[in-house]
C-alpha cells in the first residue's frame, strides 16, 4: 500500500510517495503561501499529481500546528492560515481518498520510531532543536497527543523562572535557553562582555548575521565565545532531557531538527549534564540519546505511515 504524506510549511509544501518500508519514492515540492482556500487547492493538486503516477491509498498531513484529537481539523497554526478549519475532510473530498492529520513532529518522532533512531523502542520521545523545541512522545507505538491533542509542549517548560521572554507569554520556557534562536542570543550576550572574539566584529556591523548555525560554525573553527556559548546550550539540552526523563521515563531520546546537524559540538557534555541532573542519578537506566536518523523527510514517512496504519484500522473495524 503506498500513502502520501504532506509536510505543509509556511513558505513550501512538500508531497512524497511512501511505501510500507518508509522509502520515499518520489517528492514533490511546491509553494504554500496563500489564503487557506489556496493551500488548499495546493494540497490536493500536489496528491493529485502523484496519485496520477502511483495507486496512492490515502494521504497524511504534517502541520506545525494543533490538531484536534480526532485529527481532522486545524485548530491553529501560526504559520498557516487555517484557524479551527476541517482541513482533512477538506482535502479528502478534493482527493478522494482517506486524509489524516498529524503535528509535525509528532509525524516526525512516528517515523523514528517505526524506521529510524528509535526503531522498536516501546517509549520514545523526540527533541526537535530548530527555531524553538517541538517534541513528541511514542508510547508502545501510539503517538501521545493528551485528552486535547495539543501534548507534548516540551519546548514551553519553564527551566528558568524570571529568565529570557518567550512568545509564548512565560518566561523561562526551555526553547529560549536551548534551539538555533537561543544559541544565537547567548552568544550576543557573551559577545557584549567579550570582543576578543572574531565573532564581535559580525556582531557590531549586523547582530542579525549572528545565527544559531553561525555560532555553531564559528565553534567548530575554535572561537572562544561561541565555544562557550554551545556549552551554555548542552547545560541546558541536559537539565531539559532530565525533566523529559522524569516525567516520561523514556527507552530512546531522539534529537531531530535543524541543530541536530551540530550534535557532535554539544551532545556528549549534554550527556553529562542529563545524568547528573535526572532523579536518582547514578541509581537508574537512562535513556539512549541519538540524533535523527529520517532527517526532514521525517514528518513526511511518518504522515504517510499514519495514513497507512489509520486505512488499516478502518479496514479492521468495517469487518468486525
Amino acid at each position: 500500500m503506498l500513502t502520501v504524506g504532506v509536510d505543509v510549511g509556511g513558505t513550501s509544501l512538500r508531497a512524497s510517495v511512501v511505501d510500507p518500508q518508509g522509502t520515499v519514492l518520489e517528492t514533490l515540492r511546491v509553494p504554500s503561501a496563500g489564503t487557506g482556500p489556496e493551500l488548499d487547492s495546493a494540497i490536493a493538486d500536489t496528491v493529485l499529481c502523484l496519485a496520477d503516477r502511483y495507486p496512492v491509498a490515502g494521504v497524511g498531513l504534517a502541520v506545525a500546528g494543533f490538531v484536534s484529537e480526532d485529527r481532522r481539523v486545524v485548530r491553529f497554526a501560526p504559520h498557516l492560515p487555517w484557524r479551527h478549519v476541517a482541513v482533512a475532510d477538506n482535502i479528502a473530498a478534493r482527493v478522494e481518498l482517506p486524509v489524516v492529520l498529524e503535528h509535525d513532529a509528532n509525524a516526525a518522532a512516528i517515523a523514528e520510531q517505526r524506521f529510524g533512531a528509535a526503531a522498536g523502542a516501546k517509549v520514545a520521545a523526540l527533541i526537535a532543536l530548530g527555531t524553538g523545541i517541538g517534541g513528541a512522545l511514542v508510547l508502545d507505538g501510539d503517538v501521545f497527543r493528551g485528552a486535547h491533542g495539543v501534548a507534548p509542549e516540551l519546548g514551553h517548560l519553564r527551566l528558568v523562572p524570571g529568565g529570557r521572554a518567550c512568545p509564548c507569554g512565560k518566561r523561562g520556557c526551555w526553547e529560549r535557553y536551548c534551539s538555533g534562536t537561543a544559541l544565537a542570543t547567548t552568544a550576543l550576550e557573551m559577545l557584549a562582555e567579550d570582543s576578543s572574539s572574531p565573532l564581535a566584529a559580525e556582531a557590531a556591523k549586523d547582530p542579525g548575521e549572528i545565527t544559531g548555525e553561525r555560532v555553531a560554525q564559528a565553534a567548530e573553527q575554535g572561537d572562544p565565545v561561541a565555544a562557550r556559548a554551545v556549552g551554555e546550550l548542552a547545560r541546558w539540552f541536559g537539565e531539559g532531557l532530565a525533566l523529559v526523563a522524569d516525567v516520561y521515563d523514556p527507552e530512546v531520546v531522539v534529537l531531530a531538527g535543524g541543530v541536530s546537524g551540530s550534535a557532535h559540538l554539544f551532545l556528549p557534555e549534554a550527556r553529562r549534564h542529563y545524568a547528573a541532573a535526572v532523579t536518582g542519578a547514578g541509581h537508574r537506566p537512562l535513556a539512549q540519546v541519538r540524533v535523527a536518523k529520517r532527517g526532514d523527510e521525517a514528518g513526511i514517512v511518518g504522515a504517510a505511515t499514519l495514513a497507512r496504519e489509520h486505512i488499516a484500522s478502518t479496514a479492521r473495524t468495517s469487518t468486525r
